[in-house]
C-alpha cells in the first residue's frame, strides 16, 4: 500500500503556492531565484521602479509567476505570488487590501469549483505559505508590518523573514530577532510553527531548530563567488570577505529552504486546506445562511483598491471597444452616404429616361398625325 500510494502521488505531482510580501527593495525577487536556483522571476528595471516610487497614487500589484519543477520524477506545479508596490507610499492606509482580497478570492474560487458536478480538474491557487520580508532596521517592527502581519496570519501560513541579514552583525541580529518575537507575541500574531514529532527525535530536533530560528534571517544571491581555488558557492563578496548563502553561521537560508521545500511542504498544504480554507468556508456559509434568497456562495464585497495591471487591461479593452464602435459608426455613415448618392444617381437616370420616353411618345404622336 505505501508503494502504491507513493506511485499515485508521484504521478499526480503537487501544487504549491508561495507568496512573498513586504516593502520593495528587500530582495524578494533575488531570494525567490536563489531558493529555486533558477531565474524564475525577472528583476524590475531600476528606472521603472524609480518611476513607480515617485507615483503618489501607487497601489499594490499582484503578479503571478508559474513554473513546473521536477526532481527525481516528482513534479511540483509552483506558483509565486509577488506584491510589488507594497509600503512605497507616504500614506499606506489600507494598502494591504489587494493582498487580503487576493487570498480570499482564491479560497472563494476553489470553493466554487467544489460545487461543480465535475471536480476532477480543479485549479488551486490558494496560498500555502506567505513569506513576509522585514527590513533589517535593528529596532523593531513598524506599525505597517504589524498591521499586515495581523491580517495575513488569520488567512495564511505566515512566515516572517528578515531580509538582507548581512547588514547586521550576529549580536545585532539576535537582538533584532528577540524584539520581533516579543512584538509578535504581544500583538497576538499567529505565525506558522512546524509540528514536532516526539516519536522521531531527529525530526523533533530539526523542528525545534526551525522554531528557535524564527524569524528567519536570509541572504539572497544569484551569483557564485570563489572562496578557494576551484570552490564556488552562492554568496556575496565584500572587501572584508564573502557571505555564503548556504552557510548556517551566516544566515538561516538553509533552514527556511528546508521548511518550505523539504520537511514541511506537506504540512503547509494540509494546514491551508484543513484550517485556513475550512475557516473561510465556514464563515462564507455562515454569511450565506443569514441572507435570504441568496443561493450563491459569492457574496460581493466592496473593493476599494484595484490592481493597476488589471485596470490597464480593462482600460485597453474599453479603448479598443470604443475605437471599434467608432470605426463601425464611420463605416455605417459612409455606407449610408454611398446609398444616398447611388439613390440620387438612379433617380436622376430615371428622370432622364422618363424625359426621353416622353419625347419619344410625342414623336410617335406626331408621326401618327402626319400619316393621317
Amino acid at each position: 500500500m505505501p508503494n502504491q500510494r507513493y506511485k499515485i502521488v508521484s504521478n499526480q505531482g503537487a501544487t504549491f503556492t508561495l507568496m512573498v510580501a513586504g516593502e520593495s527593495g528587500l530582495g524578494k525577487t533575488t531570494f525567490v531565484n536563489t531558493l529555486f536556483q533558477s531565474a524564475l522571476k525577472q528583476h524590475d528595471d531600476a528606472n521603472e521602479r524609480h518611476n513607480k516610487f515617485t507615483n503618489a497614487h501607487q497601489t499594490v500589484d499582484i503578479s503571478i509567476v508559474r513554473a513546473i519543477l521536477e526532481e527525481k520524477n516528482f513534479k511540483i506545479r509552483l506558483n509565486i505570488i509577488d506584491t510589488p508596490g507594497f509600503g512605497n507610499n507616504v500614506s499606506n492606509q489600507d494598502l494591504w487590501t489587494p493582498i487580503i482580497d487576493f487570498i480570499d478570492d482564491q479560497h472563494e474560487a476553489y470553493m466554487k469549483q467544489e460545487k461543480q458536478p465535475s471536480r476532477g480538474d480543479k485549479k488551486d491557487l490558494r496560498v500555502h505559505a506567505c513569506l513576509y520580508f522585514i527590513r533589517p532596521t535593528g529596532h523593531s517592527l513598524k506599525p505597517l508590518d504589524i498591521e499586515i502581519m495581523k491580517r495575513l496570519s488569520t488567512r495564511v501560513n505566515l512566515i516572517p523573514v528578515i531580509a538582507k541579514a548581512d547588514t547586521l552583525s550576529p549580536a545585532e541580529m539576535e537582538t533584532f530577532k528577540s524584539r520581533i518575537r516579543d512584538v509578535i507575541e504581544a500583538q497576538d500574531i499567529n505565525i506558522y510553527t512546524p509540528p514536532m514529532d516526539l516519536d522521531d527525535p531527529a525530526s523533533a530536533e530539526h523542528s525545534k531548530q526551525l522554531i528557535e530560528s524564527m524569524p528567519f534571517a536570509v541572504i539572497g544571491s544569484e551569483e557564485e563567488v570563489e572562496i578557494s581555488p576551484g570552490n564556488f558557492v552562492r554568496g556575496r563578496k565584500y572587501p572584508w570577505g564573502v557571505v555564503e548563502v548556504e552557510n548556517e553561521r551566516h544566515c538561516d537560508f538553509k533552514k527556511l529552504r528546508s521548511l518550505l521545500l523539504r520537511t514541511n511542504m506537506l504540512d503547509l498544504t494540509l494546514l491551508t486546506n484543513e484550517i485556513h480554507f475550512e475557516t473561510f468556508r465556514s464563515l462564507k456559509l455562515g454569511n450565506l445562511g443569514s441572507e435570504k434568497g441568496d443561493d450563491d456562495l459569492s457574496i460581493k464585497k466592496p473593493r476599494r483598491l484595484h490592481n493597476p495591471k488589471f485596470k490597464e487591461e480593462e482600460d485597453a479593452l474599453k479603448k479598443f471597444f470604443t475605437e471599434q464602435v467608432k470605426a463601425e459608426e464611420q463605416r455605417f455613415r459612409q455606407w449610408e452616404t454611398n446609398i444616398v448618392t447611388e439613390r440620387n444617381r438612379l433617380n436622376q437616370d430615371l428622370e432622364e429616361m422618363q424625359a426621353k420616353l416622353k419625347t419619344l411618345e410625342e414623336q410617335v404622336k406626331k408621326l401618327q398625325l402626319y400619316k393621317k
